[in-house]
């Protein structure tokens, strides 16, 4: 099995094959939650593809035997109006601006794989490539298994495997668990 983790930019079909909904009228985040849920779903098709479109992209694409299997959205994170805008989830003050990590999407027949650990060293990668000098993720604390709906996070745990750290708890929940504040810094190349 070969994996393969990619930014989106330049990769449209790839994506809208993935995550866009296939029967006319359907519903879906689109990945726009975190950026601008207020758009209907023709101005979310129509604003991912102007970021599938140019630098730095707004994620990275997991492949499987060239296959789409998964995504991880990762931009900076001025980038999501939700989480600038968040009651829940703190902005913490900072000299530089963090990338930020806010969802996975694995497709079913390519989960328990660890396409999540292959999508966040991706995410970190693009970022670092792109300039980042700091990536955060807003993972759930819990030993417990997080079913997809409320996974779609990441959890603490695979986040400190990857070198996240913890800076602060928040007030955000998904499935019941706590949200955490993560950080990883990345050292200049």
């Amino acid at each position: 099995m070969a994996i393969e983790v990619l930014p989106a930019t330049g990769r449209w079909d790839d994506f809208a094959r993935f995550m866009v909904p296939r029967k006319p009228g359907g519903g879906g985040c689109v990945c726009m939650s975190y950026r601008d849920a207020r758009l209907g779903m023709p101005a979310r098709i129509a604003y991912m593809h102007a970021e599938c479109s140019a630098e730095p992209g707004p994620g990275v694409l997991a492949y499987v035997d060239d296959e789409v299997a998964g995504w991880c959205s990762v931009a900076p994170k001025s980038t999501y109006r939700r989480l600038m805008n968040s009651r829940t989830i703190p902005h913490l003050d900072e000299d530089q601006e963090p990338w930020s990590i806010v969802c996975f999407v694995v497709r079913g027949g390519f989960r328990k794989r660890g396409l999540m650990h292959q999508l966040l060293d991706g995410a970190v990668d693009h970022a670092r490539s792109s300039g980042a000098t700091m990536v955060e993720g807003y993972p759930v604390d819990t030993d417990e298994r997080v079913d997809q709906i409320s996974g779609y996070v990441g959890t603490v745990r695979l986040f400190e495997a990857h070198g996240f750290s913890r800076l602060q708890g928040t007030e955000a929940h998904s499935g019941g668990a706590q949200r955490w504040v993560m950080r990883r810094e990345l050292p200049s190349s």
